[in-house]
């Protein structure tokens, strides 16, 4: 803000600078200025700070966030926004030569054309209008930088929480545990296995970050992991898909349904009796993820964190944020589609 503030004052002086030079000519006693206008120091001063002034409030009244003017600029309300200028430009012109006929005489032909008002204020407003796009395409580039790192940093932090998972000693014992019962009874099967196994790291540090993912490729990616945790839990683990095949083809930020599957079955009891169902289907331009409550007794509650953190990918990647709703029975979170 402190630059831009800058840049108004330099070019506002620039600006008046430049519409005002053709008056320095009268200094000149056989020059074409001469014969209409007289050089006087009061009254180029009067318009010389005059000119600055209203180039000055142009800038403030379209880019201070302050202005009401912005508040139009931010709704794309153009036409009122071009009405309210052109109405102070005018405003600008007519009081100006009011106050120079008053404080300096009348002129031998009609005022605004001697005074010059109209085409100095014109031109004046024509080059602020040029700078207020260049500094608006400014701003909206610095916008799009920052919303870019804050993606980057949401991205990696996702995909962070998603590797410490999967690192978590727990998760590795379990998965290890269950690769050596399976090498022993099915060498066959281990192979599939470690296929899934390598399938699901893959997924996770192999793409670049902040890229929206096919549905159908992440529904790909989550199976590898529902593999691995039907394998181990068997029966106590059924996950359900019920996408509609147009859906596939929609897209929706990569590594954001497997975390959801995960948390599924890192805070809920899993058993044969009572068994962990995870359902996946799309509604009306969302993917619905859900999965039954079934609350582990004396288990730590969860932060909330992951979900914050896929939320906000989320609205500064697309603009659109999840919904998360809690029943009686279930935990239900929907992912925008685009």
């Amino acid at each position: 803000m402190k630059n831009e503030g800058k840049i108004f004052f330099y070019s506002a002086l620039l600006i008046t600078l430049i519409v005002n030079a053709a008056k320095l000519l009268a200094l000149q006693s056989d020059g074409i200025i001469a014969r209409y206008w007289q050089f006087n120091t009061w009254e180029y001063s009067f318009q010389f700070l005059y000119n600055f002034a209203y180039c000055l409030i142009l800038f403030h009244l379209n880019l201070d966030k302050r202005s009401p003017l912005n508040g139009m600029l931010k709704d794309r309300k153009w036409m009122k926004l071009l009405l309210c200028n052109v109405v102070f430009v005018f405003a600008a012109i007519v009081i100006g030569s009011k106050v120079h006929t008053a404080g300096f005489g009348a002129a031998p032909v009609p005022r605004l054309i001697a005074r010059g008002y109209l085409a100095r204020f014109l031109l004046s407003g024509a080059m602020v209008a040029v700078i207020i796009r260049l500094v608006l395409l400014t701003r909206e580039s610095r916008q799009k930088d920052l919303i870019n790192s804050q993606l980057n940093s949401a991205y990696l932090a996702a995909r962070l929480k998603v590797l410490q998972e999967q690192l978590d000693p727990h998760f590795l014992f379990n998965t290890l545990s269950s690769l050596s019962g399976i090498v022993r009874e099915n060498p066959q099967l281990a192979q599939h296995y470690i296929l899934h196994l390598s399938k699901v790291y893959r997924h996770t540090l192999v793409k670049p970050g902040n890229e929206l993912a096919l549905v159908s490729e992440e529904l790909s990616h989550l199976a590898s992991y529902a593999k691995l945790v039907e394998m181990r839990l068997e029966t106590a683990f059924e996950l359900h898909i019920n996408v509609s095949s147009a859906v596939l083809t929609a897209r929706l930020l990569h590594i954001s349904i497997q975390p959801l599957v995960e948390n599924a079955i890192k805070h809920n009891r899993a058993t044969p009796e009572h068994p962990l169902m995870v359902e996946i289907f799309d509604q009306q331009g969302w993917l619905i993820i859900r999965n039954n409550i079934q609350a582990v007794i004396g288990a730590p509650g969860g932060t909330g964190v992951g979900l914050a953190n896929l939320n906000e990918r989320f609205r500064l990647k697309t603009g659109r944020e999840i919904e998360i709703r809690r029943t009686e029975n279930w935990f239900i979170v929907k992912l925008p589609l685009l």
